[in-house]
């Protein structure tokens, strides 16, 4: 397995390491409902640096990307961060990204760690096939370590490490600074609902500035966090994860994200699947579903209208937050109504389910 940078300050701190996308990272510290908790209510530090960088340079760069992505590319200006997806031409998902503008012929995908090596070669296919002329693609993931500090003290913290006034950096924007004294790119953005920061940096300053921000932030309740909350906190907002939401066999108009997917792009990679199965109408449709009796819903449970079988659970939980059972799950159009009842199959047993207005954690 892959190590991250801070693999021995993980164990240094009781994390219980678990394989995840190739690498060893820590699931848990001291526990995943507190760990959420502290997220939720005051701050947490999260080492993300086994996810996958990717460079595009050159003055066909952003051709090139708007043929990738499902999003429209040309809508960035410089220090802004888009969401969007990479698509095979049948209409389903590569990977899920993040795509950073810092002029017009320097780009940069966040890329899932299990994903970097098939999108880079994904992209590189894509690349000899489409003919650009003035783009060089370069896998960087090797060059970047990445921490996400979230959480509704995370800027308060942040500052007391950092000249660069925060307050200036919206929501989806970055700015190039110093934390620490390290050179850092810092990007307002995270995966939890929470307003925080995601920073890139060198892999050899790594140990420097996770021992920096956890001791500034002692006094605020900042504490490490692991990938068990890390999804909690994701699966509250209804965030996709790939392999779950997201996948080869799940288009982005069936995983929730026809809000990205801009069909009236002249072209991109899966466009003319994607307009045919909006055409023709989806045939599922991702839900948030709560339920109305005691029960933990997982991934690849069943979903039921009465006797008949109409979907699966993608991924399910018992909710820190609400303390109650919380799944995203694949469903037949018609049952995807706010306030429709449904159940799951849990075991040997059905648990009375309503389909909600999600995020199910309002901030």
């Amino acid at each position: 397995m892959k190590k991250t940078p801070l693999n021995e300050e993980h164990r240094k701190l009781g994390g219980r390491m678990v394989e995840f996308g190739g690498w060893e990272m820590p699931v848990q510290y001291t526990g995943v409902i507190e760990e959420h908790l502290a997220v939720r209510n005051a701050a947490g530090l999260f080492d993300v640096s086994h996810m996958g960088e990717i460079e595009v340079r050159g003055g066909g760069g952003l051709a090139f990307i708007q043929e990738l992505t499902i999003n429209d590319a040309s809508l960035l200006v410089n220090g802004q961060v888009q969401y969007s997806a990479l698509c095979y031409p049948h209409g389903g998902v590569v990977d899920d990204v993040t795509l950073y503008r810092f002029d017009g012929d320097h780009y940069l995908f966040c890329v899932n760690a299990a994903n970097t090596d098939k999108d880079f070669a994904w992209m590189e296919a894509a690349l000899e096939d489409g003919g650009f002329a003035d783009v060089q693609l370069r896998n960087r993931s090797d060059d970047f370590a990445q921490l996400a500090l979230q959480g509704p003290a995370s800027e308060a913290i942040l500052t007391r490490l950092t000249n660069t006034d925060l307050k200036k950096i919206p929501y989806y924007h970055f700015y190039e600074g110093l934390v620490a004294e390290v050179p850092v790119i810092i990007s307002r953005t995270g995966y939890t609902g929470e307003d925080g920061f995601e920073l890139y940096f060198a892999p050899d300053c790594a140990e420097t500035l996770w021992k920096a921000l956890l001791e500034t932030g002692a006094g605020d309740g900042l504490l490490p966090i692991g990938l068990g909350a890390r999804d909690t906190l994701r699966l509250e907002m209804k965030y996709a994860l790939y392999g779950h939401e997201l996948s080869e066999e799940i288009s982005p108009l069936e995983g929730g994200l026809g809000w990205i997917t801009k069909l009236e792009k002249a072209s991109f990679i899966g466009r003319e699947a994607l307009r045919r199965q909006k055409e023709e109408g989806v045939p599922r449709r991702l839900v948030a579903l709560t339920l109305t009796e005691p029960g933990v819903p997982r991934a690849d449970y069943p979903v039921y209208e009465g006797e008949r079988r109409v979907g699966v659970v993608t991924s399910g939980t018992l909710s820190p937050s609400l303390r109650v059972g919380i799944a995203l799950a694949l469903v037949e159009p018609d049952c995807a109504v706010i306030g429709t009842p449904l159940q799951i199959g849990i075991r040997s047993r059905t648990v009375a389910a309503v389909v909600v207005k999600p995020p199910f954690v309002r901030k």
